[in-house]
């Protein structure tokens, strides 16, 4: 009887902690080189669940997580929103712990790829990384957009960019930092135009990157809000023209599976998880 009771107030104590408990949830603040503290803002304040939001989607019946996985293994393709039932779920994991955890089991295993390489020395070996959602993170804006749950306006995201703002994602910057300390020289390739390098250059020397070989963008050319031709076919083809240009890719970083199909993909390639958007 006394071992019943107390079960009933560990369990009363428990519900009445996670309905009261909410958090401002920030990326860590990190020093930069010079002493400078980059301090995370605030994405967004949620009430916690036990977990990475398995037990919100059971709650409702669906299998979000079952959905996540999907998408990760690149066999959920083409889709356009996250699946109304799962913004919550979605913004769990991107919050919580699990998101991070799974980035840094992916840039773990790239370090130590990278430390194991027999490096030529000889200023021809290159990282390519993406930026959005691999270098910087646009959680903030995701945040106030259902993460991902409502359909992608690129006006306002236009908006979000042109503000410079978006933290860094500590994992890929680990990764970025050692391979400077190696000698392979860093390159970003990303779906971002031509019209947003000065705020882009700004945004990422303000995370803490710096010494990249080359910053790619696409040409500032719109119709109806999206480039023309496949993200496959447009990074693929920058890849050939830096391995044409006589530089060996020895590592390919990105959070969409078009950031690293398409030949030349590189000697390695490493996804980061990213369910709230897809490009084809």
């Amino acid at each position: 009887m006394a071992t019943a009771a107390a079960t009933l107030l560990l369990l009363l104590f428990l519900t009445a902690a996670a309905s009261a408990w909410e958090m401002n949830i920030r990326l860590p603040t990190e020093m930069l080189n010079g002493g400078e503290a980059v301090v995370a803002p605030v994405i967004h304040a949620l009430r916690p669940l036990l977990g990475s939001g398995g037990q919100l989607a059971a709650r409702a019946g669906v299998a979000c997580d079952s959905w996540r996985l999907g998408v990760e293994a690149h066999n959920v393709i083409g889709w356009k929103t996250v699946p109304a039932r799962c913004e919550g779920y979605v913004g769990h994991y991107m919050l919580g712990g699990h998101y991070r955890r799974d980035s840094a089991v992916v840039v773990d295993e790239a370090v130590a790829y990278a430390e194991s390489l027999q490096l030529a020395g000889n200023g021809k070996e290159i990282w390519v990384f993406d930026i959005d959602e691999t270098s910087l993170s646009n959680l903030p804006y995701y945040a106030k957009h259902g993460f991902g749950a409502t359909l992608y306006n690129d006006t306002s995201f236009r908006e979000y960019v042109a503000e410079g703002s978006a933290p860094a994602l500590p994992e890929t910057r680990r990764l970025y930092r050692r391979l400077l300390q190696l000698g392979v020289k860093p390159v970003f390739l990303t779906g971002r135009t031509e019209d947003q390098r000065n705020i882009t250059v700004t945004n990422l020397r303000r995370q803490g990157y710096s010494g990249w070989m080359e910053l790619l963008l696409k040409p500032a050319v719109h119709a109806a809000g999206e480039l023309q031709g496949s993200a496959v076919a447009y990074k693929s083809g920058e890849r050939q023209k830096l391995e044409d240009a006589g530089f060996t890719i020895v590592g390919n970083i990105g959070d969409q599976w078009s950031d690293i199909l398409g030949t030349p993909e590189g000697a390695r390639t490493f996804k980061l998880p990213d369910p709230m958007y897809y490009i084809g």
